[in-house]
């Protein structure tokens, strides 16, 4: 059975969203995806079919979003889909948090993150307006920097830090990918998609047609975009840590309380 959820309630948007980052959309061939782009043609023109429901519409729409990016028309590459971000994202946040990680190792996971950000935020990006390449490489740039110099330099003032036991240094380690990955994305949104202040965003009616260009709405969607950057991170890289010092404790009080 196939849900369209109401737009015009928090849960009816969180619904919404949580469908288009279905992974299951990873898997559709290239015939299907040929099949649903051709049944909503059709719709459009008018000339559907005897017998297709408004379920078989919707399937067909979910898959179009999933894979073909609305603004150019192209299909963006399965690892920047935002159906492919958990699944994709998942082992570079594994090795975001791994425990008592070298130099090398910490430029080397920060890099790969801010990469795979920034390809994501591209193949995403709003491309009714006409953005220069040069855009995308500032913003790679930035956040890679910013990220791994973050990093660096926390990891670096922990380790000088004289107040610090070792336990608790190990704990404050533990909640460094955050600020460098929060940072690092804010980074890269703004500097990617500083022309949209500038030149502003395509606007439209309730019918989706085009009425103007604002940039208003530009402010309005970056701002949003750099928030929802920071938290998106959160729950992957602040619980983690606080659910492993909890576990840790545990053990170590479990033998004192003979559990």
């Amino acid at each position: 059975m196939f849900f369209i959820f109401a737009q015009n309630t928090f849960f009816g948007r969180f619904r919404h969203f949580l469908d288009v980052i279905d992974p299951r959309t990873l898997f559709v061939s290239e015939n299907r995806l040929q099949e649903s782009i051709n049944l909503l043609k059709r719709f459009k023109e008018g000339t559907l079919p005897p017998g297709v429901t408004n379920e078989q519409l919707w399937k067909a729409q979910k898959i179009k979003q999933a894979i073909i990016h609305p603004d150019t028309g192209e299909k963006i590459l399965m690892p920047f889909r935002m159906s492919g971000f958990v699944p994709f994202g998942t082992p570079v946040v594994v090795g975001l948090l791994l425990p008592n990680q070298t130099l090398v190792s910490t430029i080397f996971w920060q890099w790969l993150n801010q990469s795979h950000n920034a390809c994501v935020n591209y193949s995403n990006r709003n491309a009714s307006q006409p953005n220069p390449t040069s855009a995308f490489v500032h913003g790679y740039l930035g956040a890679v920097t910013s990220a791994v110099s973050i990093a660096v330099g926390l990891n670096v003032l922990i380790q000088r830090a004289k107040g610090f036991s070792p336990t608790t240094r190990l704990l404050v380690q533990r909640f460094v990918p955050f600020p460098a990955v929060a940072s690092a994305n804010v980074c890269n949104v703004v500097l990617m998609r500083k022309s949209e202040l500038s030149e502003g965003i395509s606007v439209l009616d309730k019918s989706g047609n085009v009425v103007g260009t604002s940039k208003v709405a530009a402010k309005y969607a970056l701002l949003e975009t750099a928030l929802t950057r920071i938290v998106m991170p959160m729950p992957i890289l602040v619980l983690p840590p606080m659910i492993m010092a909890n576990l840790e404790n545990f053990a170590l009080m479990c033998p004192i309380i003979m559990c």
